[in-house]
């Protein structure tokens, strides 16, 4: 059931951005941690505005790139939680979640959408 558009994903990929950004300060989060955090939002970013849906400004990756590699990191960042992130309780649960809503939304969006249609 993929009922998230990919102009819909794109909006939730800049939210993902901020919520990343805002963390190591919310959370309490510092060393590696924050460091990953911060670089983990820097990616994103870049990923979204190279990415060919509506809020894509560069527009190079295709959508469904972008879905795979999507599905790539919420699978590495589950990994990470239980092997780098290990000895920090609030850094492994935050992996955790984290990676887990990344693969959630990569589940239920439609990187095949209508607006493939229309604008390729």
């Amino acid at each position: 059931m993929k009922f998230i558009s990919p102009k819909i994903h794109g909006f939730i990929d800049l939210v993902m951005v901020v919520f990343l950004l805002a963390s190591p300060s919310y959370f309490g989060f510092t060393g590696v941690l924050a460091t990953f955090t911060y670089a983990l939002a820097a990616v994103h970013l870049i990923l979204t505005i190279l990415t060919k849906y509506p809020v894509g400004v560069f527009k190079v990756i295709p959508r469904t790139l972008h879905g795979s590699i999507e599905f790539i990191v919420g699978v590495v960042l589950i990994v990470l939680a239980y092997t780098v992130f290990k000895d920090n309780a609030n850094g492994k649960l935050f992996y955790v979640i984290f990676g887990t809503v990344v693969l959630l939304t990569w589940l239920v969006t439609d990187y095949k959408g209508i607006y493939t249609k229309i604008n390729n």
